[in-house]
């Protein structure tokens, strides 16, 4: 699994020497990064950046890393923040927009190691659940265990969310869906549908109910399968 790392950083030279850290920890730590770096806050929050991990400077032209963060925090409050900047003034601040931690510049590796051992405790707990949804008003990253299911029309996945009358609506195909959610508790019982099996409140013969009263059925194909990890799911989690 590659954990994907966004960089927000104005100057090449600062966001090479975050880039270069981020390989040398990822060697020395067996893991994978897929790191995107932005030069400016503005890119960021009219982009579609969907992230594990942020390294957000602060001094940035036009909207600056603070006034980003807070623009963030509007949508998700779940993805891990780490300021790196010169101003240190600022860390009082951080803890309004939730930010993991802030690392002084010129970063360097020994500290920046230690607080990456740290960040991605908590990156491996929140990766696992919560999905980021782009959505026409902006990324929408909501908890795994809020999606009913996800189903599809006319080429718009609709993410049945609980306690909402709405569905997220984006691009996508059901099997890329069906195969990044398989290992988190998901399951395909159809061509047009994936069910959040932790959210079944009943098992039939031809059909699931989830837990808002909706009945959804199995295709012919899926039947069996479907019926199989239901029943093996159900066993793990009594």
């Amino acid at each position: 699994m590659a954990y994907r790392i966004l960089i927000v950083e104005d100057s090449p030279a600062e966001a090479d020497v975050l880039r270069g850290h981020l390989d040398r920890y990822a060697a020395e730590r067996g893991l994978s990064f897929a790191v995107t770096v932005l030069s400016s806050a503005v890119e960021f929050v009219n982009g579609s950046h969907p992230a594990d991990l942020i390294f957000m400077d602060i001094d940035l032209p036009g909207i600056n890393g603070m006034e980003a963060a807070q623009i963030l925090r509007g949508y998700d409050e779940q993805t891990p923040l780490v300021f790196v900047t010169n101003l240190a003034q600022y860390a009082i601040k951080g803890y309004q927009v939730d930010a993991l931690d802030f690392m002084v510049k010129p970063v360097q590796y020994d500290d920046f190691s230690l607080r990456m051992d740290r960040a991605m405790r908590l990156v491996k707990r929140t990766s696992k659940g919560t999905v980021a949804i782009p959505t026409q008003d902006g990324i929408r990253v909501v908890r795994l265990e809020d999606v009913l299911y996800i189903d599809i029309m006319k080429h718009d996945l609709h993410y049945h969310l609980a306690g909402e009358n709405n569905p997220l609506r984006v691009r996508g195909t059901i099997a890329k869906v069906a195969e990044e959610l398989a290992d988190k508790g998901f399951l395909k019982i159809a061509a047009s549908c994936v069910i959040n099996m932790a959210q079944v409140a009943r098992i039939r013969s031809t059909s699931v109910v989830m837990s808002d009263g909706t009945e959804l059925f199995y295709s012919r194909s899926q039947r069996k399968a479907a019926l199989e990890r239901l029943a093996a799911y159900v066993g793990r989690s009594a």
